[in-house]
């Protein structure tokens, strides 16, 4: 790496000392002495360098780098100010400064992650994927199940045969938390539950016993990795783009169709079994952004 300022042997110095004293790899103590460097550059551009620095100086560097489009991820600004503060606090033990320009640098929020979610003709197309075969008539039954309660996979894995009503059209559960809770699904959803109760699990079941509600076909109680590989394959069928689909790709469209329906956000915070509301809220930035596009594409002055 090419430095050619001042402050080149300083920051050799300091990467050195992450191998002495810490034994880092090669791959970090260049990681960490790219940052450095980069920012020596900036504040030598400035007219000073990296031990007279003050905390304007690297928020400046940090505005510009926001303001030149050369950091986009929260990620990225918390390594480079990970590695400021390495390199000052190595400059502090080794008596070189007796102030810490790193001290008013804050951690950047990282951006939330919006779950991915489907569209409902993407989701009745998912629906609509499996055969009339046993092992179709369970997959159809899960997948009506789980996108009519949002249910996490864990709980439809694990739903037991004394917790589910058909009557009542309730499934009880327990989420995270050990937290017990009452799920409603709707009579699509137990139409096609009670078809495979009738017609597949006792296929499933070849004479043995056991208490899950969805089987596999050796009469055991399905699971979490099996679902995923199931839900992938139904996904691949009805031609969805395989980056929308996650394990919990039924469980995110569930809340998010509710809300733009108009769900209120409290319900969906009990329905989906959220201790917290702030993460239930993700899902409106979801239907906002849903909203939006079907705004733009279908108002004559949305575009």
């Amino acid at each position: 790496m090419s430095q050619n300022h001042p402050d080149s042997a300083l920051i050799d110095q300091f990467t050195s000392s992450l191998w002495l004293a810490h034994g880092l790899s090669k791959n970090t103590r260049s990681a960490y002495g790219s940052d450095v460097n980069l920012l020596a550059k900036f504040l030598h551009a400035q007219g000073k360098g990296l031990i007279n620095a003050q905390a304007l100086d690297l928020q400046g560097y940090l505005a510009y780098l926001y303001g030149d489009g050369v950091v986009k991820k929260s990620t990225s600004t918390n390594r480079k100010i990970g590695s400021f503060k390495r390199f000052y606090l190595w400059a502090r033990e080794n008596h070189l400064l007796n102030h810490d320009p790193c001290a008013q640098l804050l951690l950047a929020k990282p951006s939330a992650r919006l779950p991915k979610s489907l569209s409902e003709a993407q989701v009745e197309a998912l629906i609509h994927a499996p055969d009339q075969s046993s092992l179709g008539l369970r997959n159809r039954a899960m997948i009506e199940l789980i996108y009519a309660s949002g249910l996490r996979v864990s709980e439809l894995v694990d739903l037991k045969m004394l917790n589910l009503s058909l009557t009542d059209g309730v499934v009880r559960v327990t989420g995270k938390g050990d937290k017990t809770r009452l799920v409603p699904f709707g009579e699509e959803a137990a139409v096609h539950i009670q078809t495979y109760l009738n017609q597949a699990r006792p296929v499933l079941l070849k004479g043995k016993t056991c208490d899950a509600v969805f089987l596999n076909n050796r009469g055991a109680a399905m699971t979490r990795q099996m679902f995923w590989h199931i839900i992938k394959g139904y996904a691949i069928q009805a031609g969805i783009p395989i980056t929308l689909i996650s394990p919990h790709t039924l469980r995110h469209a569930f809340a998010t169709h509710l809300l733009n329906h108009g769900a209120d956000l409290r319900v969906v915070q009990t329905l989906l079994g959220h201790s917290d509301i702030s993460t239930t809220q993700i899902y409106t930035h979801v239907a906002k952004e849903r909203l939006k596009k079907i705004h733009a594409q279908h108002h004559p002055r949305g575009a």
